[in-house]
């Protein structure tokens, strides 16, 4: 669904020559030095990155899926190091509050995430609970008008920044899966919140993650998502179906970036003395690579479509989550194996982008959690 295609194409044409003249001149001094330049971020708000997902009315772009998928590709033709730092902003961190949240929840802090204001981060993995989600063991004890929080919760992206954690904790100690499971609004200014040390990951330098403790933490009872205990696990399976959409829509950028990269440093190079895109195997390479950046990009425009019109889109994006990342891990190979001996150096970039998309099969469900989806929809639909 594009609600004025004359409009998204000026906005896609300003983000594009954002990552030209921006983005990818900044990638090198982002991976050296773990930072992403102020005046880069200064201009994401500008622009109006932060808001891509939040509704007008609260002072955001209100992009449909179509929409935002569109956005993604173009952005993640840069690094995706710089997606991430608005990514749970846009996504995971601000659509609990968007999808669940009261009136007066979405009036206090949607406008603040639509400007920037406030990095939001989703509290759900922790030390022994990952894949399996629902086996979360931070604790939220109701104490007067207030909840106690206990537990740490790890890898969380963007803790570091953050201004707000959407926050998944059990609120109640007798269910031990997801029906325990309350999701919270968090100040990351209040007290009982520490943050372990920035960890040291494969890829994706400049994109920060760490742990997150929480000791004693006091949060009001008004600050459950949509004032109502044990819907927290239904509040983030609804924001990652959302997010497995937008992962894909990720996956397609950086991969066009790749193969754009291979293409043009085959057309150059020469080896027995003609340009190794000439020969057919290396034509190979490019041409599986071409075909399925496609059928991915096919898909994802799909999904976000059913989504925009309604559709129950659980199979389709996890089916996008899967085959996109999985796609995108190929490109890489591909792309790495045609520069061939350069591809291994960090000077020509390539490498480093194949260290920064292997987190694409982990994060968000991994490969492996998309098939399980994917195939109990498929006899939950069959036997129904």
């Amino acid at each position: 669904m594009i609600r004025d295609q004359e409009m998204m194409t000026a906005f896609l044409d300003t983000v594009t020559s954002f990552v030209r003249e921006d983005l990818i001149p900044s990638e090198e001094e982002v991976s050296d030095t773990d930072a992403i330049p102020e005046h880069i971020v200064r201009k994401m708000r500008d622009i109006g990155l932060f808001g891509l997902t939040v509704p007008e009315e609260f002072g955001g772009l209100g992009l449909t899926m179509e929409e935002e998928s569109l956005v993604m590709i173009e952005l993640c033709k840069a690094s995706p190091v710089f997606r991430s730092l608005i990514g749970t902003t846009v996504g995971i961190g601000s659509q609990g509050i968007l999808m669940d949240g009261t009136d007066e929840q979405k009036a206090d802090w949607l406008p603040r995430l639509a400007t920037g204001e406030v990095i939001a981060s989703f509290a759900l993995t922790e030390p022994g609970s990952g894949s399996d989600a629902a086996s979360i063991r931070t604790s939220a004890v109701r104490d007067g008008d207030d909840y106690v929080i206990n537990g740490t919760k790890r890898f969380i992206t963007n803790a570091p920044h953050a201004g707000v954690f959407t926050l998944m904790a059990r609120t109640n100690p007798e269910d031990k899966g997801a029906g325990g499971i309350s999701a919270f609004i968090v100040d990351a200014k209040t007290p009982g919140i520490s943050l372990g040390k920035k960890d040291k990951k494969m890829g994706q330098r400049g994109a920060h993650t760490c742990d997150v403790i929480f000791e004693d933490c006091r949060v009001p009872a008004s600050n459950i998502i949509g004032l109502k205990e044990g819907r927290g696990f239904k509040t983030a399976m609804k924001v990652l179906d959302k997010g497995r959409i937008h992962i894909g829509a990720v996956c397609v950028g950086v991969a066009e970036r790749m193969l754009e990269d291979a293409l043009n440093y085959a057309i150059e190079r020469k080896q027995f003395g003609q340009r190794i895109a000439d020969f057919q195997l290396v034509q190979a390479m490019l041409a599986d690579s071409k075909a399925e950046i496609y059928a991915a990009k096919c898909m994802i425009l799909d999904a976000a479509r059913r989504r925009d019109n309604g559709e129950e889109i659980s199979t389709e994006a996890a089916c996008c989550k899967m085959f996109a990342s999985e796609m995108c891990g190929r490109v890489a190979d591909r792309a790495v194996q045609i520069f061939g001996g350069a591809g291994y150096m960090s000077e020509y970039g390539i490498e480093r982008l194949y260290r920064d998309v292997r987190l694409f099969r982990i994060y968000e469900g991994t490969t492996q959690i998309q098939q399980i989806v994917i195939a109990r929809n498929m006899v939950r639909a069959a036997t129904a």
